[in-house]
């Protein structure tokens, strides 16, 4: 197994870092200052070193430092999957005349998108933003999922990408009084062909990582989940042929169109799969257990995940995790740093108390965060 490193990691005018830079070869990275210094700002520039919009989600623009011209710009020397190689993402100042593009180097190198960086190291991470997930909406669920997929599929982002495109030119035909049914079955034959092929991602995803939670079920302090997808096709793709489950979903959208019409919107498909999470010790909903017991669901889940990411990619992830010590006990505590390194993965995380990370060991970094600067700990 081959695990992703950062050994050097620069930010140019991301958020509070107007220049900072850190240097490591430790397997734990620990981040530790008060709030509001940019401890989760750091690693959610990490996280923009792989597809997608970052661990916030944000967009391109709302990231950059408010003191400069609107540019900014990550760039990490890693050692991963195909040795050392220095990544770099960022965007240009912002012009009246042009809409924002992200740039994406490897080794100085253009590369068409941040999809290329799956090629060196993959990426898992947990955050406070997560702790509400089974109690939220179904669109969050299915994101976090979708997230998961991608650690795994660097191409999943893409597929998601071109059949919401796809799903909006669908609607915004049958927006039009007389449209042309012709059209229409083009469009409908793509948005199938798309659907298919994210529905059966998540769904091989959802078998593996079901068998990677049962293995763990009893070797982990962490409680195991059992997760199921809520949504018809990728169910139906565990025992039927893409082709026939595609003619389905075809005649669906079609038979559909005049509700859809009404409705203004796509009423079926797989961009409306829900993630279900059964907490197994109680083989009760997730979303009625306890909120510590949710929390350490949550870690459980994304500790299996990290492994099956490596079984099935061969590149131990990098991890990401975001105020998650504070809130366990010490055993805890220390359960979890020990199953982090038999993960064999090098992990950063973030804490505004010194004491949580007196466990990680001689091997460990503490960098002190303050105001946008980083610096090491002696």
């Amino acid at each position: 197994m081959t695990p992703s490193r950062i050994q050097r990691l620069t930010l140019t005018h991301f958020r509070n870092y107007r220049a900072a830079g850190l240097e490591t070869a430790a397997d734990m990275v620990a981040l530790v200052g008060p709030n509001g210094a940019g401890k989760t700002n750091c690693i959610e520039a990490i996280s923009f070193l792989s597809p997608g919009r970052g661990l916030r989600r944000a967009t391109l623009e709302d990231v950059a430092d408010n003191q400069g011209d609107g540019s900014w710009a990550v760039s990490a020397q890693v050692e991963g999957a195909l040795g050392l190689a220095t990544l770099g993402t960022g965007i240009d100042a912002p012009r009246a005349d042009a809409a924002v593009s992200r740039r994406c180097r490897i080794d100085r190198e253009p590369v068409s998108s941040a999809t290329a960086f799956g090629d060196h190291i993959r990426m898992v991470w947990l955050t406070p933003a997560m702790d509400g997930l089974f109690m939220g909406a179904a669109s969050e669920r299915r994101r976090f999922f979708d997230r998961l997929v991608l650690a795994i599929d660097s191409e999943h982002s893409s597929r998601i990408s071109a059949l919401e495109r796809s799903l909006r030119s669908r609607n915004r035909l049958l927006e039009t009084r007389n449209y042309d049914d012709h059209w229409c079955d083009a469009i409908e034959r793509e948005t199938a062909e798309l659907a298919v092929a994210v529905a059966a991602t998540r769904g091989q995803t959802a078998a593996r990582l079901t068998g990677m939670l049962n293995a763990r079920a009893q070797a982990s302090v962490f409680p195991s989940a059992q997760i199921a997808l809520d949504g018809w096709m990728e169910n139906a793709l565990l025992t039927e042929t893409a082709t026939s489950v595609e003619d389905r979903y075809r005649q669906i959208l079609r038979d559909n169109r005049p509700r859809d019409a009404i409705a203004g919107r796509t009423t079926d498909g797989p961009h409306l799969t829900d993630l279900q999470v059964i907490y197994a010790p109680k083989s009760m909903p997730a979303r009625d257990a306890s909120t510590g017991e949710q929390k350490a669901l949550l870690i459980g889940l994304v500790l299996a995940h990290a492994s099956l990411v490596a079984e099935m990619t061969g590149i131990v992830p990098l991890l990401l995790l975001d105020e998650v010590v504070a809130h366990l006990d010490p055993n805890r505590r220390a359960a979890l740093f020990e199953e982090l390194r038999k993960l064999g993965a090098q992990v950063w995380l973030t804490g505004a108390d010194p004491a949580a990370f007196a466990d990680i060991g001689a091997g460990g970094d503490v960098f002190d965060v303050e105001s946008g600067r980083v610096s090491a700990r002696h």
